[in-house]
């Protein structure tokens, strides 16, 4: 059984493992995992307001649910989706795509200052935020990456080879 300790053991390893590669879409990748628990709590948070901004908490929910499966791929393995979708999402597995994706998410959200400030503008920061990562990736001509963090463990002891066992075997 994998303990609590070893699971952030591995999220804190992978962690500076990805800030040690001086890439940014690694940090776009973090910053935007960070924006998905944002959008959910701040879209749940603005969805009792008496206006407008309704409407762009919705679509902050929304944009929080996309968002997860942009940024965690292995959901898009075992999650029942359309196809549509999925073919959508797959479509940014680049810098640049993923820089125009949180740029448009960002300037959404931007516009819902012009109805009310609320909270919702931290969600149209941390977009621009990643997107702004994302960019710097395409003009330092970095390659793509992905997180190299492994919550199951490492693949080389016991526990993450039971760890990758079980993931086979869900998927």
């Amino acid at each position: 059984m994998v303990s609590v300790g070893s699971v952030f053991s591995n999220i804190w390893s992978g962690l500076s493992s990805d800030f040690r590669k001086k890439n940014f879409s690694l940090y776009g990748q973090w910053i935007a995992i960070i924006t998905i628990f944002l959008c959910l709590a701040l879209g749940v948070a603005n969805i009792f307001h008496f206006s407008v901004v309704i409407v762009f908490s919705i679509i902050c929910i929304v944009q929080g649910l996309v968002v997860v499966f942009v940024e965690i791929p292995f959901l898009l393995k075992i999650c029942p989706l359309t196809d549509t979708f999925t073919n959508f999402v797959k479509r940014f597995d680049e810098n640049l795509p993923r820089c125009g994706f949180y740029l448009l998410m960002a300037a959404i959200q931007w516009l819902s200052l012009v109805v009310s400030a609320t909270s919702l503008i931290v969600v149209a920061v941390f977009f621009t935020l990643a997107s702004a990562c994302y960019g710097f990736a395409v003009l330092k001509h970095q390659e793509f990456q992905r997180s190299s963090l492994q919550v199951a463990g490492d693949p080389d002891t016991v526990e993450g080879q039971v760890g990758a066992h079980i993931a086979r075997n869900v998927l």
